[in-house]
């Protein structure tokens, strides 16, 4: 059964906002600092290079990858991959997050156990994410069944849901060890720390909203539910 005006679509009212400010900050950021070059020139690359020698991992690559900010490290291959304008870039954005994703590696390396739970918990989600509104929409058409089969899209969904949830402290681990990293190892100068923490915080905002726009979406899913189970 179909409801001509879904009243449950309040929910994600707060979360959509939330997304629409994150996407805001984040682009306002890295307008600002892009045109921002550090005082000692470093390349994203260079970066990216220095750190990983500096904690003694020699086994993961640097390399350049396609689009726009797609930056990320891959522990399946071993690599930090680094777009264009960050991988030949100078400036405290592109320092920033080539830092970021080495964070990530390092992360990898000692063996960082909620990246470990997060890497776990991936292929899961993304099963359940894509399975999981079939159930829901089957849900809605049978009256005898529907119940049972909204239950177990929630579930499957769920599994979706837990993983942005433990995505965000390895995010926000991964921001402190490269705003550390940083200034340890001289790349940045102290007043160039703040447009570092800056940059990052921004981008850390929109896992935030990610993580709130699938808890939204579950309590959603679950009024759902409930209102079709009258």
């Amino acid at each position: 059964m179909f409801f001509p005006i879904d009243t449950t679509i309040i929910y994600l009212i707060p979360a959509i906002l939330l997304t629409i400010i994150a996407q805001g900050k984040v682009k306002s950021a890295y307008a600002k600092y892009s045109k921002i070059l550090t005082k000692n020139r470093y390349t994203g690359y260079q970066v990216a290079d220095q750190l990983l020698k500096e904690q003694g991992i020699y086994d993961v690559d640097v390399e350049l990858t396609s689009g726009h900010l797609s930056d990320h490290y891959d522990p399946l291959k071993k690599k930090v991959r680094l777009s264009r304008e960050v991988y030949n870039g100078a400036s405290i954005a592109s320092v920033s997050i080539a830092a970021h994703e080495v964070g990530h590696a390092i992360q990898h390396a000692q063996g960082y156990s909620q990246l470990k739970l997060r890497n776990a918990i991936f292929p899961i989600a993304m099963f359940g994410s894509s399975m999981a509104w079939i159930f829901i929409v089957a849900g809605l058409f049978f009256a005898e069944t529907g119940y049972t089969m909204m239950n177990i899209g929630i579930i499957l969904f769920s599994a979706a849901v837990l993983f942005k949830v433990v995505t965000l402290p390895v995010e926000f681990n991964a921001s402190s060890r490269a705003v550390k990293l940083l200034g340890s190892s001289g790349i940045i100068a102290s007043e160039e720390r703040p447009g570092v923490k800056q940059m990052l915080n921004a981008a850390a905002l929109t896992y935030v909203a990610a993580m709130a726009t699938a808890v939204a979406q579950l309590i959603r899913l679950i009024a759902l539910r409930n209102r079709r189970h009258r």
